[in-house]
């Protein structure tokens, strides 16, 4: 056990008894927005590499070597078509096999093979295998650190500079569904993700998880706490993505960085509990919610889920409160939608209903 409380008799285990294939990684995650100019000057601000630029699409990568972050195509208008993750050959021949959905080629510029499959809550999920692999680039050296009586740094002082933190991976996604237990086991029976932690609404644990932070089992191999983060709430949507920079001067530099550049800051610096990762939150022009991440917790496949309850507090160890733009709370389009949602998930066919929405309210002034 990592955590304060473990699983009760009778709650969830966290994890398939026999999953259909394990998958490795997060590939990418793809977008469509309709300015692909805009969005490649933030995420150069941000500090992505571009790998492949055209009318139509935009691939986005980090230092470290692999495939592409992100991949954004243009679009009408600023939506998340969802997740990649990326298995073994063999592996993506046996998921074909069970679901009977076909592999397919995947465009010249990202390589590979791809099986696209629908979740419970109707989200497109790519499986991909044998992707191109980008060679690496440089990265930010983490500061050579003067650790009370450990002295590293003599004659010598600490001036980062004012630059982009440079992305090194893409490291999680979190994602709302209004379905969340059905997503949950299907993201578990198919993918072969275990569960790292599960939060639950104030006062309801016995009904069950509300969030799981969701991990790759690799066995003994450590893997990062959480690949994918899902929580329920009125409608299913994108929450956030995060990307590992070199340490906390790199993180701190580099949002010093956007914000001169006049981009929107939403939360941090500070250090999460479930994760452990430093943390800082901005917003890209399209209003999407990307975190830069350092420090993260790394578990195997044999630590049992942690579990919690959900509170606004709980959310870091230190930091300054959550705001109420992380929270989803502050005026504009964004909570109106989710606001509106509300009324027609309590009338709707899904896992959202009247004591889960009070369940949220609490969460959300804690």
């Amino acid at each position: 056990m990592h955590s304060e409380q473990g699983r009760r008799p009778g709650e969830h285990v966290g994890r398939s008894a026999q999953p259909v294939i394990k998958v490795r990684d997060l590939a990418w995650l793809e977008f469509e927005k309709p300015d692909l100019a805009a969005a490649e000057v933030f995420a150069h601000a941000f500090g992505f590499s571009t790998t492949y630029r055209s009318a139509t699409e935009l691939n986005l990568r980090g230092a470290l070597p692999g495939a592409p972050c992100v991949v954004v195509r243009k679009g009408r208008g600023s939506r998340f078509v969802g997740p990649a993750f990326a298995a073994e050959t063999a592996d993506l021949l046996r998921l074909s096999e069970h679901t009977g959905v076909p592999v397919r080629r995947l465009p010249e510029h990202l390589g590979g093979h791809v099986v696209d499959l629908r979740e419970p809550a109707g989200a497109r999920v790519r499986v991909v295998a044998d992707v191109v692999e980008h060679p690496a680039l440089p990265t930010q050296q983490p500061q050579t650190l003067n650790v009370g009586s450990d002295v590293e740094r003599v004659n010598a002082t600490q001036r980062p500079p004012r630059q982009p933190a440079v992305v090194e991976r893409l490291g999680h996604v979190v994602l709302q569904s209004d379905r969340y237990l059905a997503s949950l086991d299907w993201y578990l029976d198919h993918l072969g993700l275990i569960v790292s932690d599960f939060l639950f609404f104030p006062g309801q644990r016995d009904r069950g998880p509300t969030m799981a932070f969701i991990r790759c089992d690799r066995g003994s191999e450590p893997a990062d706490h959480h690949t994918l983060a899902m929580t329920l709430g009125p409608r299913s949507r994108y929450v956030h993505s995060a990307y590992q920079v070199a340490d906390l001067d790199a993180l701190a530099a580099g949002g010093e960085h956007l914000r001169d550049l006049g981009y929107r800051h939403s939360w941090g610096i500070g250090r999460h509990i479930q994760g452990s990762q430093l943390f800082d939150y901005w917003r890209d022009p399209d209003g999407f919610l990307v975190e830069h991440f350092s420090d993260g917790d790394r578990f195997d496949a044999s630590l049992e889920p942690g579990w919690a309850e959900m509170t606004a507090s709980g959310l870091a160890q230190w930091g300054p409160p959550a705001t109420a733009d992380f929270l989803g709370v502050a005026p504009g389009k964004e909570s109106l939608r989710e606001l509106l949602s509300m009324t027609t998930a309590l009338r709707s066919d899904n896992e959202f209903d009247l004591d889960r929405l009070l369940g949220l309210m609490k969460v959300a002034r804690s």
